[in-house]
């Protein structure tokens, strides 16, 4: 029998859903997806309530199976052709200045899904000139030129998770380590002026010396930011947590992923990709 850890002092923030009501609702009215909803973030009232959120687009189904991720997998319908308007419609009426678009992974598109990305970002760049764009992609498969067509709308950050160490991909990830570092690698040397972003959860078992093989990995593709936090399994069928992580540790892993060259880490229990995400280009900003 499993054994379940019990939550620790510094994990103990609740949702307030009177806070993410307003923003619930206008999502809702737009038919609009976000992670935040689907992957049961508990951050989600916090973001909510400061007018913040994270669109999922391309559906709400991945056609991948990765036992640590909550968002609904299976065999996803057609897509939402009206999508980008209403995320457009949805950066308006939230007054954003820096939007985060995410997606679901669809290897049963030509292109990954990839045309969608190109489309949103441009609708966005044409109605706010002025927005910060941050996209986080999956893999594509490995498909150049469907990152290519990403890279060619112009945001101002491309992320992709590499999520955890090597080691764990084939009990966690539906998906390729060295090719999720290569899309990393990839995005920097076609488009240098372009900011590259990744994340990890922590607390799957991986020892310290194994993460900080993945921060110097990311230091040899000149990634630009991190986000690290503790994965919290959504549900007793999703990969258990092995260890909680200290404030203290998550702090000591900053400043440790910082030596290997990136620009900005967050790095703490509650810390997830788009968490605060302006920080990383205001923080940039500020140090040139």
């Amino acid at each position: 029998m499993q054994t379940v850890l019990r939550k620790p002092s510094w994990l103990k923030k609740k949702i307030d859903f009177k806070k993410s009501y307003e923003v619930a609702c206008l999502l809702k009215g737009l038919k609009l997806n976000t992670v935040c909803q689907e992957s049961l973030c508990p951050n989600i009232s916090e973001c909510f309530s400061r007018k913040t959120a994270t669109f999922l687009i391309l559906g709400s189904v991945c056609t991948r199976t990765c036992r640590f991720c909550n968002v609904k997998k299976g065999r996803p319908q057609g897509l939402n052709l009206n999508e980008s308007g209403r995320i457009v419609e949805a950066v308006r009426k939230l007054s954003l200045s820096h939007v985060v678009i995410t997606s679901v992974t669809r290897d049963d598109l030509a292109d990954g899904g990839a045309d969608v990305f190109e489309r949103v970002i441009l609708d966005i760049r044409r109605n706010f000139s002025k927005v910060a764009i941050e996209v986080l992609i999956p893999d594509f498969k490995g498909n150049r030129e469907a990152i290519k067509k990403v890279i060619g709308a112009g945001p101002d950050i491309i992320g992709h998770n590499l999520e955890t160490i090597p080691g764990f991909y084939e009990i966690l990830r539906d998906a390729d380590y060295g090719a999720s570092l290569g899309v990393l690698r990839f995005v920097k040397e076609y488009a240098p002026h372009i900011f590259t972003k990744s994340g990890l959860m922590l607390g799957l078992g991986e020892t310290e010396g194994e993460l900080f093989d993945v921060f110097r990995d990311l230091g040899r593709v000149n990634c630009d930011f991190l986000s690290i936090g503790q994965y919290l399994a959504p549900s007793s069928g999703h990969c258990p947590v092995k260890e909680y992580i200290t404030p203290e540790k998550f702090a000591h892993y900053k400043e440790k992923a910082l030596s290997f060259g990136l620009r900005y880490v967050l790095s703490g229990p509650y810390v997830r990709s788009s968490y605060h995400a302006e920080e990383y280009l205001t923080y940039t900003d500020e140090h040139r």
